[in-house]
Order: C-alpha cells, then structure tokens, then sequence
C-alpha cells in the first residue's frame, strides 16, 4: 500500500509506463460496502438491505466532502435508519396481504360464480366447474341451499364456496 497526497492507494501501471494511483479513502470503503449490501439483496430478496445501502452512500458523499470520519457514520447512520423506519412504518400502513389461496392475482378462479344442485349435510358437494367434478364446501353464513355460489377459495382440490347475496 502506498501513500498518495497522504492517503493510503494502490500504485498502478498505465500502458503508457506512467504511474496511476487509486485512492482508498474512507468514501471509497462506502461505495465498495454500498455496493456489497446491493449484491446481497439482490441475492436474499431483502429490500432492507437497499435502505442500508442508501446509508453508505450517504456516508460515501460525506466522505467526499471531506467531512470527519464521524460526520460519515451520523450521516450513514440517520439516512439508513431513517430510510429502514419509513420503509417499515410504510408497510405496516398496507392492509393485510390475502392468503394465496383467496388471492385473485394468483388464482382467477377466486369470485366466479358456480351453480349447486344439492348439499350434504356435512356442507359439503360435488359440482362440475371448468368441465371437471370438484369438491366444494360451503363456507358462507347460515345453512347451504342450492343455487348460484362463487368460489371464495381454491383449497388443493376443493372449493370453498359461499352464497351470492
């Protein structure tokens, strides 16, 4: 490791024989951990990770400007845990994911409407949808009768039903 102006770099060759140098400053070390938490979210899906992300570099600007090593980590530090904070408050505003069963983004078979001759007792039948026999069980209020329902849920090979108002 050499010294440059004082501060510690790597010595490189050009192809035309003159000497470059590489400043590892601290904003340098920012940007390389920035980037690093980038790769791992990109690796682990946590969006997280990019809020840290967003700390270094502020820690990386406040490098360049020169500020003090501390100045550097408040910096980091505030824009990370605040980006970390909102992020989360922000989540914790949206309603209530739909368990992918009842999900109609993933299953559009959710809300069609199915017509039931008969029940069992159990709450329970046997209806043709999509010409094939499915089972179904009534999951709406009071007792089953038979007449026009729509699918509330796809449970593994069953339907649950409920009746239309």
């Amino acid at each position: 490791m050499h010294r440059h102006h004082g501060y510690p770099c790597s010595k490189l060759r050009a192809s035309g024989g003159k000497d470059l140098y590489m400043d590892w400053n601290a904003s340098t070390w920012w940007w390389i951990v920035a980037g690093a938490l980038v790769a791992g979210e990109l690796a682990t899906g946590t969006f997280y990770l990019l809020m840290v992300a967003l700390g270094c570099v502020a820690g990386a600007l406040a490098g360049l400007a020169q500020l003090p090593v501390l100045a550097q980590v408040l910096a980091a530090a505030a824009v990370g845990g605040g980006a970390v904070i909102a992020w989360r408050r922000k989540r914790q505003q949206e309603p209530a994911a739909v368990a992918p069963q009842a999900n109609r983004d993933i299953n559009l078979d959710i809300g069609e409407r199915v017509h039931v001759d008969a029940w069992n007792t159990d709450g329970t039948t046997r209806i043709q949808y999509r010409g094939a026999g499915w089972n179904a069980r009534y999951v709406g209020a009071g007792a089953p009768v038979a007449g026009v329902h729509v699918i509330d849920e796809v449970r593994h090979n069953e339907l649950a039903l409920r009746r239309v108002a």
